[in-house]
C-alpha cells in the first residue's frame, strides 16, 4: 500500500469568486503536484522523495502561496518558509525567512540530510544552500502581478483572507511508501503585508509539519499562529499513537476544537500507517488532492454541495 495527499491552502475564499476557469487551473495544479508525487511513489520510491516532488511542483506553480506566487510582505518582498520530516528516523529539516531560495523544500530537505541543525533562518540558510550547491534566484522571480495588487488592496484598507490569499495558500503533501515509511513536508510564503521576518507554522515541526512511522504523517494549513499555540500536527500524531483515536478524529479534534478555540480556521491532511488518508478543513474550502494504490486519485477545491 502506499499514498499521498496534498493542499493548496484551506481559507475563507467564496466559490463564486474563483471563475470556472480559475478552479479548472487550480485543479490542474494540484493534480499535476500530486501525479509527481504519486510517481515516485509507484516506482518505488521514498515518502522523502514523493512528498518533495509534489510540493517542489506546488512551489513553482504561481496560483499558490509557496515559492513563485507567495505573498508580499509589508515592504513588498518575498521571505519564504518550508520544512520537511521523515517519519522513519524523526529527522527534520526546515527554513524560514528565506528570500532567494527558488524551491525552498529542497533547502529544508539539505538541512535535514546534510547538517545538525533542524532550523536555519534568513542569510544563514541561504549561505548554506550555496555551500551545498543551490544557485539562488532574484527576489523579484517570487513576485507576481496578481500578489502586487493584493498587497495594495491591504495598504489601502481592505482586508484580503490571510488563510487563501488569492488564489491559493500554503502547500504541502503527505505520503506512504512501499516500505511503511511516512513523510510530511509544507511550504508557504505566509502571510499578505506580514512584518519582516514573521514565521507562521510551515518551519515549526510539530505545529505546521509532523511524521512518524506507524502512526501517521501531518501537514497544516491556516492561522499559523493558532497552530503553532496548539502544537497541532504533534498532538494529532500524539492522538493517535497514545489516545487510541482514529486518524479522522485526531485531525477533527485539533482543528474543531483546539484552533476553533483560539477563535481560527484552517485545514489538516494527514496520512496514517495503513494509507489512510485525511483531508478536513474548517474554512469554505481547501485546495487538495489524494492518490493511492487502490485506486482513489481525486482533487477537490471546496465542499461537496
Amino acid at each position: 500500500m502506499y499514498a499521498i495527499a496534498i493542499h493548496g491552502g484551506a481559507g475563507a475564499m467564496p466559490r463564486d469568486r474563483l471563475s470556472p476557469e480559475a478552479q479548472q487551473r487550480l485543479r490542474a495544479g494540484l493534480q499535476s503536484a500530486l501525479d509527481a508525487g504519486y510517481a515516485v511513489l509507484e516506482r518505488g520510491g521514498s515518502s522523502l522523495d514523493a512528498v518533495t516532488a509534489a510540493v517542489r511542483v506546488l512551489e513553482d506553480d504561481p496560483q499558490f502561496n509557496a515559492g513563485r506566487g507567495a505573498v508580499l510582505t509589508r515592504g513588498g518582498t518575498v521571505e519564504l518558509d518550508a520544512s520537511i520530516m521523515d517519519g522513519r528516523s524523526l529527522r527534520a529539516g526546515a527554513v524560514a525567512s528565506v528570500r532567494h531560495v527558488r524551491n525552498p523544500v529542497e533547502l529544508a530537505r539539505l538541512v535535514m540530510e546534510h547538517s545538525r541543525h533542524v532550523l536555519l533562518v534568513g542569510s544563514g540558510a541561504e549561505e548554506f544552500a550555496l555551500e551545498h550547491g543551490m544557485s539562488l534566484v532574484a527576489n523579484e522571480y517570487f513576485r507576481t502581478e496578481e500578489r502586487a495588487r493584493e498587497l495594495a488592496i491591504v495598504r489601502a484598507g481592505s482586508r484580503v483572507s490571510e488563510l487563501i490569499p488569492v488564489p491559493g495558500g500554503t502547500v504541502g503533501a503527505v505520503a506512504l511508501d512501499r516500505d511503511g515509511n511516512l513523510a510530511a513536508a509544507t511550504s508557504t510564503g505566509g502571510m499578505t503585508n506580514k512584518r519582516h521576518g514573521r514565521v507562521g507554522d510551515s518551519p515549526i515541526i510539530g505545529a505546521g509539519t509532523y511524521a512518524r512511522n506507524g502512526v501517521c504523517a501531518v501537514s497544516a494549513t491556516g492561522h499559523g499562529e493558532a497552530f503553532i499555540r496548539a502544537v497541532a500536527a504533534y498532538h494529532v500524531c500524539l492522538s493517535v499513537e497514545q489516545r487510541g483515536l482514529t486518524l479522522e478524529q485526531a485531525v477533527r479534534e485539533v482543528l474543531h476544537e483546539r484552533i476553533g478555540a483560539l477563535g481560527a480556521r484552517g485545514g489538516i491532511i494527514a496520512i496514517d500507517a495503513r494509507g489512510n488518508a485525511v483531508l478536513e478543513f474548517t474554512a469554505e474550502g481547501m485546495f487538495r488532492g489524494c492518490r493511492d494504490s487502490r485506486g482513489r486519485n481525486e482533487v477537490a477545491l471546496f465542499r461537496d454541495p
